[in-house]
């Protein structure tokens, strides 16, 4: 998906990836998509607590709309638009925090990482039909770079997720051109500039199936503009050898999915925020 005058990668940036058919896979092309992850019972389950949890966000004082600014935002007009959206559902329900740890979901992840797995944070985003806010391209390791650069997230599909319902569209590949600055979405890019949203490839997914991504890859989402609300929940982990670098202001959980935590020490165990 890339046209003649996009930038192509001089050389592949290696990520770390287990050797395993989909980690191979996923290192190629930067993402994998696991179909039918979750059952359609757990589905229903999951989506009714992820109702619950927009319900009581919604009813608290606090801003939910996670539209994003900045000058590609504005160039698509998207100032009535909202992505309702809150972190780590694990602390709303206990379906959400078992889910984390559902055998088909760890094995993808194990299958990415290697068996050492460790979640960073969970973030809910859900997209209101016909006023669904999009999400500008870009690369995710501004928010939250490691040590390796293992992280990965799976976007959880609790509903349908189509391309005019604003799916999770991505450049396959760009995640070998590593960290480039100033490729956080939210300010001018000339490297994003070669990656225009509405040429990206959308991902469509159904209920239960799980995108996996490597947080150097190119992607965004276009506007929900269907009568449908889009419902997701996304995964961030990293490997059990990595860590967040210092400094980096941003919720991270610490706990461990599958295998060990290599950096836990006492305090970190003990760590407030």
């Amino acid at each position: 998906m890339t046209g003649n005058n996009m930038s192509t990668p001089t050389a592949d940036c290696i990520i770390p990836t287990a050797d395993t058919a989909i980690g191979r896979q996923f290192a190629e092309e930067g993402y994998y998509v696991a179909k039918g992850v979750f059952s359609p019972d757990e589905v229903k389950l999951l989506e009714a607590d992820f109702d619950r949890i927009v319900n009581q966000i919604s009813a608290a004082d606090e801003n939910i709309n996670a539209r994003w600014g900045g000058p590609e935002m504005e160039k698509m007009g998207t100032k009535d638009l909202v992505v309702l959206h809150t972190h780590n559902v694990q602390q709303y329900s206990a379906v959400w925090a078992k889910a984390l740890f559902q055998e088909r979901f760890i094995q993808v992840a194990t299958d990415i990482l290697g068996p050492d797995v460790v979640l960073h944070h969970t973030k809910l985003f859900q997209k209101p039909g016909e006023k669904g806010a999009p999400f500008p391209m870009h690369q995710d390791w501004n928010y939250f770079p490691t040590l390796k650069d293992s992280m990965i997230a799976g976007i959880v599909h609790v509903s349908s997720a189509t391309d005019e319902m604003g799916c999770f569209r991505v450049y396959p590949g760009t995640h070998k051109f590593g960290r480039v600055s100033g490729s956080s979405g939210q300010t001018e890019s000339d490297f994003l500039a070669q990656y225009p949203l509405a040429d990206a490839l959308p991902l469509e997914a159904e209920p239960g199936d799980v995108v996996f991504f490597h947080y150097f890859l190119v992607h965004g989402s276009m506007p929900n503009r269907s009568d449908r609300i889009r419902k997701t929940v996304l995964v961030q982990m990293y490997a059990g050898n990595d860590k967040v670098e210092d400094g980096v202001q941003h919720p991270d959980e610490h706990l461990v999915l599958a295998g060990w935590n290599h950096y836990a020490t006492r305090d970190k165990a003990g760590q407030m925020k």
